[in-house]
Formats: C-alpha cells, structure tokens, sequence
C-alpha cells in the first residue's frame, strides 16, 4: 500500500523564559544542498501488494546524481493487461502499456540524495509481471539494490530462560540482485551481543541479566546493504520457571481455549506442574492439563493447558501454574460474551501489548513511545515517552478494566503518571513566589531558528492570572498538576533530570524530563537542540541551554515545564470512561480517588484556554497597544497548543512564572473532555469556576468546528490571539473567530500543522464520542459532512487492504465567525494530496465512524469502520502488534544543520560538541550505536529511503481501544 506520509506526534511549545514547542509532524520532507551541472542518475524501487485481481504500486524514486532534479516525469511500461485506476503524489496517466507519473506540486524537487514516493492502484487478470525499465525525464533509471530479508528463528517469542543458561539465537539471512550475505549481527536492543559470519548463522549467549530482553538479528549482504529482524522478546528469571505461552487468554461464554506450558530448563528429574484457579470469576475452570508431568527429555515440549467457559457471565480470572523448585506462570483469563469477537481481539493485542517481553515498557512500566529505538518524530528517539502515551495507557487500562472487571490496572497507570510524568514539589520549587498579577515575561515568537535567541522585553505588559488563586484555595497547594510532555525514559541523553532530581547526568537511570523545540514556527524536529528541564548550567554553554533561545543582560538556573493539552484532556476522557464503565459494573468505588485526580488536572488544563501573556482576546494586535486582560477576557475557552509554567532553582531568587498559547488547533480540541468536566458529576472540578469555564469551553468548541469545516467537510487548522506569535498584524482580510485570527497552519510550519488526517480522525473520535453520549444536534450537524468527506476518500479492497486521505492541502479561509448566522465557508477548501494505510489513524478513524454509527445508525460508516478493523487483523498482525511498514525519505535529514550562533559553543552529557558546525546526528552520536544505524548511513550514502515497521505505543493502544470500542456498541 502507499507509505504513510506523517511523522506522529511532534509538538512545539513556546514559553516565556524559555520556549519548550511541540509539535505532530506530518509530512516527510527533504533537505539536501543540491550540487551543479551533473548528469541525471536515478533509481527506482518498485513494490507491491497484490491481491489477485488489482494492487497497488509503490514507488521510491531516488536521485542519485549530484544535482538537484527540479521536476520529474517518470515513464515505465507493464507487460500484461494492468490498468490503472488511480494514483497519488502525482498525476498517473496510462496509454496502452506505458504508464507516465507527472510530479506533484509537492514533489517535484528531488535534492541530491533525497528520494520521493509516488503510487498508485490497478487492476488485472492472469500474471502480473513486475516492470524492468524506467525513466526520469527520458532518462533511464536503474533498479534500486534491495537489502537482504533477515529472520530471527531462534528463540522463539517469549520464551523464558534461566539465569545463566544459554539462550540459542539462530537467523536465516537472504540476500537479493546477486549479492552474497556477508554478516549477521545479533543485538539486545542497542547493545552487539555477537557476529556470525558463515551459514547458519547462531550465537550461543549465557550473560543475559533477569528481566524483559528484545532481541534482533542484523544481516549485511556484499554489497553493504543490511537489514534487521523483527524484534524477539524474551525473559530470564532468576531461576527454573513454569513458562506461559501468553499473559492474557480471552474464552467466550460456553466455549473452551487454550494455551502452552513448559519449562525454562531442563531439569534433572521429572517435573509435575499444576494448574488452578487463584482468584477470579468462578466461571472459569480447567478442564484439561491440569496436572501435567515434564521430563528431561520432553521439558522444552509444550503441553496445553485448557480453560472452559459457562455459558452465563463474565469477568476475568488468574490461573497460576506451579511446580516445586520452579517460578510460577500466571496466565490473565477473561471470560466474555459469546457474541464479542472484538473483545476477544482487544484481548489478544493487550496481551502484546503488556508482555514484558516485547519491548513496550521500561523497567519502571513506563511507555515508550515506539519499541524500536531509532525513530524521529515528536520525540527524537524511540525510547523517550510523552504524555501523549501516559494518556493513552489509560485508556487502554481503562478499556481493559470495561472488558474484565479488573480495575487495578487503571488506578496503576494513573499512579504510575503522577510518578513520574507530573511534576513533584521537588521538580517545581518555587511556585510559592508566583504573582499572578504579573505571570510572565514577553518575549516574541520568531520566524526562523537562525533569528534566535529571543530578547526579553519586561516593558510589554502582562495581564493577570485569574485562576491561581482559585486553584491554590481548591487544592491547598502552589503546585501544578499537569503532566509535562517530553521525558527521556532511559536517560539517553545523560541530562538525569529524573523526578526530584536537576541534572543528576548519565550516571542516573531513571527517566529524564527534557525540552526540545523551541526556536518558532519553521523549526522542525531537525533543528532542535535538546535541553533539559531543570537548566543548573552543567550541560551546554556557560549559561546552560538558555541563551540559544533568549537573550537577557544575565541567565540564573531555572526549571520549566510545558503541558500538552491534548494528553491532559485524552487523560480526562479516559476517566470519565473508567468511571462509566466501573459504575455500570457496581465498582465506581474502585476508582472514585483515581477520578478525582482526572478532575483536578481539568482543573489546572484550563490555563490552555489562556492568550500567552493573559492579553485580552480578539483583536490583538502590537505586543504594547494589544491591551492586558483583567480576567476571563484573557481566555478563548479552546484548548490551545500548550501551558507552560517555571521557575528559579534558587529558592531565595524569588521568582517563578506561567503562560498559556495564543494558537489553537482544530486538532487539539476534545468536547468530550469538556462535556465530562462541566456536566458529569463525578468530575466537577473543585475551583470556583472550573465548572462553568468548562460549560463555556464546550460550547466554544463545537463553534470552532463548524467556523473551521470546509465547504467538503474536512476540518481546517485554526485561529491566534498573537499572529506571528508576537502580536503581529496580520494579513489585510484576514477572517476571524470572536476576535481570534484564522490560521491555516497554527503553530508551526515545517511542515505545516493541518495536512496530517490522523488530526481529523483525532479530533473528530472526540466529537463522535460526544455525540453518541448527548446526541447534541451540532456536533452531529459537523460530523455529517465530516464523514460523508472521509468515506468518500477511503477504499476497502477485495482482499481487505485500505486506504484513505494522508496529506491534505488546504486554500482560501472560512468566513468571518457570526454565531447568530454561521456562514457557509464556500471560500474554504481541501484536497487529498497522497492516501495512507496507517494502522494508528485507521483505528482512531475507525472509533470515531463506530460511535457515530451507534448514535445516528448510518450503516455505511459501521461497515467502513469494520472493514478497518478487519483488514488490519487480517492483514497486518505481526509477534509484537499491528503495523505496516513505512518509506521515510525524510531520514535523509539526519545530517541537517543545527542553527548555534557563531562563537556559541558547548557540550553535551555524552561530551558531543554544540557549535556553529553541529547536525542533527553529530550531537546525537548515540544513534550511530543503533543496530538500525547503518539502514541511514546507506541512505546518507545515496542509497534508498530506508524502510521500517513501528510499533508505536500510542498507535498499538487505539487499535486495542477500537476493537474494545466497535465490541461495545456495534457487535
């Protein structure tokens, strides 16, 4: 299918002291210096997925020359009777056999090196003969050299080791065009266990430590092209162990399943284990392997262990099997309906999801954000987390709870946020000297990295901070209660700004809090120097990080924070699910304090709804004459980017401050959130207007949506308080939402912030689920058009692939917002500019058309949202998840330059240098240690945009949670 186009989750975050940005990155994008005057050189590299009667092509197109292509047409020619039917990220014509792609308006500049991905879907009959010869612009082009096919056959995927016993790795590895394979490496996770260089390839490895490994096999063919496995998760236990085929294991009502036992190692003398129920739903029993004798010669054989279901009830239940001298195994087994399918499959995933093996959580049961560790996105690195992934965890505990009754789980993800992801009292010291009078000071929003640092100006007036004090009288504290949302979980970087610690460095283990973005709207995750949250100018220059962002006559140590509000808000609709849910099964009490803690961060989540410096909203135009608010006029009542909110280290300085965001996106808007915080009892906030603010949110939120939908449905980027993010004057004609200018791409602009889908399908879930709770008329006024638009744009294949919008392309603006007569917007438009078939946005795709169709009964949007979930069980399950594999040509970027001023110099942790000459790898020397490494070096090298498969944490949770979801109301 065509690549996904987006890169999930950046988010840019601007404060007043220092900026901390971020952003969803949603386009690939290329950054090459092009050289002159050199002969055309090209390759391309064609794939498909076939289904016997169409498929779609996907090709890669890499220039390999020395010169920029600035416009490209691709020829080639098929054999047999393939016609086309459609295409994307270009224009496809077909006469006869010929096929021709004409670039994109996006596409057409191909930088030296770099690489861009066209496709296209056909039909046919009988053989379907791959193409041999292509051109550019009549040039030919030769095929691009793919990397051998490398498989990790031993051990086998949770398979459970003793401490000190050998753990076999075996791979097979196939090279392709001819080549010979040279080389494999075994890895666990980043660390080089050992090279085999003659078939079969095998390591033999007895120094594992206890605990959870992901083990990897890397294959190098003669050519120097390489390819890692899928990882492998494993255990070592401290001793022998009763091992367990799978953690969770759903049966429906009436009917029996099964799982595997075995043994770690072998044993001496026969081993007999017994299986039982500990605790649980009764209605669960063994009815078969509940006595089961291993032997020396058979104990690495499993035997099965059987569960049978009654035919009434539901719940889950622990089976533990033990055996004298062994660890016991202990297996989750959740009795459901007889009809619940979907439950089952939630199950399964969660059980992948959970198993420590495979990679999703640290030490701590933190979540990564991917699995795999080379990834560059929101995050820099795979094994940094955000709030994003705290919030989904909820939910996906929250889900599980629904599905077994069992509430522990959720009560332990919330616990486990607030450990380490919301700031303690130790990490925020000086809040007490916080004057809400006077929160912050200004400092512009500037255009382009190289403009920076930022200049304070304490001239330009604040308005005051309505809510501190409200806040402080409701919970008795300074503190505030909001998760920040970057942290570095394996103290990658080294800072060691772990919970109650400032810059322990390398040494510390714990998870790190960091910053990224910070340098305006043009900065993408390519330009951004890392910088920790707690700055006591140990690391960087001699002012720490803070004079690369802004510019002061001096610099004290100082700690930051920056919220993102769609986490916070995600975190408050999980709540008010797990409460629903608890409820309905007589266990509200189980997680009435855990909901209660989900209404005081609504609570704090309001500073969102404040202009950045609290100025008066509507209107507001020069940093002096925009006036300063005196209240609730400071607040546009929609979730903005971020809040932020720091201090000095010094508890003698006496200073600390707070800011909200002048931009609002579409995408970031929840009326869910906002209906659970203003109309649901068990989450009233505690503040004396919380409440009410929340009321007034909601009802502005649903606003923003209609002002915002184009004339085809689609929901456009947003509005500011502050153009240019520093009280601007914007355009002359310039449309506006209560005062508030449009903004077709708020926040940042490389690449602009409204063509990722995943955005609508976020945003618009959170508007379904509203719906179908209230069936309030305007939210489903917006959501007709909106899915007519989606649907119209998705395509279910025979064998159950899909597709549907990835980047959109917006023009013109919507009409000036009347409430009393909202106007029509046919000046607003977008068009789908390439299709995706990734999994994460076609599970929240999905969720949002399943609780549409519920509330409005629409049965093609229950079809199309079955179809997604069946097509990706069907056709994309792998040992760790759901994924599909991605081209990210963007990763020719490793090597773009870092804006530091001329004669700035420092270091960091690791003792890389920061200067005028730094890159985005030369200050992450770390990821030259990544098995995966070597993947970017080729494409550096000229070779082809390089392929992955993530398992992304927030991505494998919404596709549980959309099987939990469609079991729930459409099953």
């Amino acid at each position: 299918m065509h690549p996904p186009r987006r890169r999930r989750g950046v988010r840019r975050f601007w404060t007043a002291v220092v900026a901390a940005l971020a952003l969803p990155l949603t386009m690939l994008s290329t950054g090459s210096t092009p050289a002159q005057a050199a002969a055309l050189q090209c390759s391309v590299d064609y794939r498909t997925n076939d289904w016997g009667s169409g498929f779609t092509a996907d090709l890669t197109i890499t220039n390999r020359g020395t010169d920029v292509i600035d416009g490209w047409t691709l020829t080639y020619g098929y054999a047999g009777n393939q016609k086309l039917g459609n295409g994307w990220n270009g224009t496809w014509s077909q006469s006869g056999q010929s096929v021709t792609v004409k670039n994109a308006g996006h596409n057409g500049r191909i930088a030296a090196g770099a690489a861009v991905t066209t496709g296209a879907q056909f039909a046919y009959s009988g053989t379907n003969t791959a193409p041999t010869n292509f051109a550019i612009n009549g040039t030919s082009c030769t095929g691009a050299h793919q990397p051998p096919i490398t498989v990790l056959t031993s051990p086998a995927a949770g398979a459970v080791y003793a401490q000190g016993d050998a753990v076999p790795l075996a791979a097979t590895a196939a090279a392709a065009d001819g080549a010979t394979i040279s080389r494999v490496e075994f890895y666990d996770n980043t660390t080089l266990l050992g090279t085999d260089t003659t078939a079969p390839y095998s390591l033999s490895v007895s120094s594992l430590t206890v605990g959870s490994h992901s083990l990897l096999a890397k294959g190098y063919d003669s050519l120097g092209a390489s390819a890692d496995s899928t990882p492998v998760g494993i255990t070592v236990a401290s001793g022998p162990a009763v091992v367990a085929s799978q953690t969770q294991l759903p049966v429906q009502q009436g009917r029996t399943a099964s799982y595997d036992i075995k043994l770690s190692t072998r044993p001496s003398a026969d081993v007999t284990v017994t299986t039982a129920r500990t605790g649980g739903n009764s209605g669960l029993s063994v009815t078969g392997g509940a006595s089961l004798t291993f032997t020396p010669s058979n104990w690495n054989t499993a035997q099965q262990v059987t569960i049978t279901a009654d035919n009434s009830g539901t719940g889950a239940a622990t089976f533990e099997s033990t055996a004298n001298g062994h660890a016991k195994a202990s297996v989750n087994v959740t009795q459901i309906a007889a009809t619940k399918a979907y439950d089952a499959r939630f199950l399964e995933l969660y059980g992948k999801i959970t198993n420590p093996a495979n990679g999703y959580f640290s030490p701590e049961g933190i979540p990564y954000h991917s699995v795999e560790t080379l990834i560059v996105e929101a995050p820099d690195h795979g094994h940094e987390t955000t709030s994003e992934a705290y919030s989904y965890l909820l939910w996906l505990q929250a889900m599980y709870g629904k599905v077994t009754g069992d509430w522990s789980k959720f009560n332990g993800a919330w616990e486990i946020m607030e450990k380490y992801m919301i700031p303690t009292h130790a990490d925020q010291p000086t809040n007490s000297f916080y004057n809400a009078s006077k929160p912050a000071t200004y400092a512009p929003e500037l255009d382009t990295p190289n403009e920076y640092p930022a200049k304070l100006d304490a001239s330009v007036s604040a308005g005051s901070d309505p809510i501190a004090g409200e806040l402080k009288s409701a919970y008795g504290t300074d503190d505030v209660y909001g998760m920040h949302w970057l942290q570095d979980v394996d103290n990658t970087y080294g800072y060691g700004n772990s919970p109650g610690k400032c810059e322990a460095g390398p040494s510390d283990t714990g998870p790190s809090y960091i910053n990224t973005f910070q340098r305006g709207v043009q900065e993408s995750v390519w330009e951004t120097v890392p910088q920790p949250t707690c700055d006591q100018f140990k690391y960087g220059g001699k002012n720490g990080y803070l004079d690369l962002f802004t510019s002061d006559a001096s610099y004290a140590k100082q700690w930051k924070f920056t919220n993102a509000p769609d986490a916070d808000a995600r975190a408050v609709q999980a709540a008010y699910w797990a409460d629903k849910w608890a409820d309905e099964q007589g266990k509200g009490g189980d997680i009435s304090a855990t909901v209660t803690k989900a209404a005081k961060m609504g609570d704090y989540l309001r500073y969102a709804m404040y202009d950045k410096y609290f100025k008066k909203v509507g209107n507001c135009v020069g940093p002096a004459a925009c006036p300063a608010g005196t209240g609730k006029d400071a607040s546009h009542y929609l979730l903005s980017w971020y809040y932020a909110w720091g201090g000095a280290t010094d508890t003698s300085a006496g200073w600390a401050w707070r800011i909200g965001s002048s931009h609002a996106h579409g995408g970031y808007q929840n009326p869910m959130a906002a209906y659970a915080l203003s109309a649901y009892a068990d989450l009233k906030p505690k503040s004396a207007t919380g409440q009410a603010d929340w009321a007034k949110s909601l009802e502005r939120q649903v606003e923003f949506y209609r002002w915002l939908q184009a004339g085809e449905g689609a929901i456009a980027g947003g509005a500011t308080n502050s153009w240019a993010g520093r009280y601007a004057t914007p355009p002359a004609g310039k449309s506006t939402f209560y005062g508030m200018y449009y903004d077709q791409q708020p926040v940042y602009h490389d690449p602009p912030s409204n063509q990722w889908f995943g955005f609508q399908a976020w945003s618009m879930e959170r508007v379904a689920e509203y719906y179908q709770q209230t069936g309030n008329a305007a939210a489903k006024a917006v959501l007709d058009k909106w899915v007519d638009w989606a649907l119209s744009h998705t395509t279910v294949n025979p064998d159950g692939t899909f597709r549907f919008p990835s980047t959109l392309q917006w023009s013109g603006q919507p009409d000036t917002w009347n409430a009393s007569s909202p106007g029509a917007n046919t000046g607003l438009h977008v068009t789908v500019a390439d299709y995706t078939n990734d999994v994460g946005v076609a599970a929240s795709y999905a969720k949002t058309l399943t609780y549409y169709a519920d509330r409005s009964g629409d049965t093609q949007a229950a079809a199309t949202a079955k179809a997604l979930l069946d097509g990706m069980w069907d056709n994309h399950q792998d040992d760790l998840g759901i994924a599909v594999p991605e081209t990210r040509a963007d990763y020719n970027r490793f090597d773009d330059a870092i804006y530091v001023p001329s004669g700035w110099s420092g270091t960091m942790p690791n003792g890389d240098a920061i200067n005028s000459s730094s890159t985005f790898d030369s200050i992450r020397s770390f990821y030259e240690d990544d098995p995966a490494w070597s993947k970017i070096e080729a494409y550096l090298a000229g070779g082809a945009a390089p392929s992955f498969t993530y398992h992304r944490f927030w991505a494998q949770a919404d596709i549980a949670l959309a099987m939990g979801s469609y079991a729930e109301l459409l099953e």
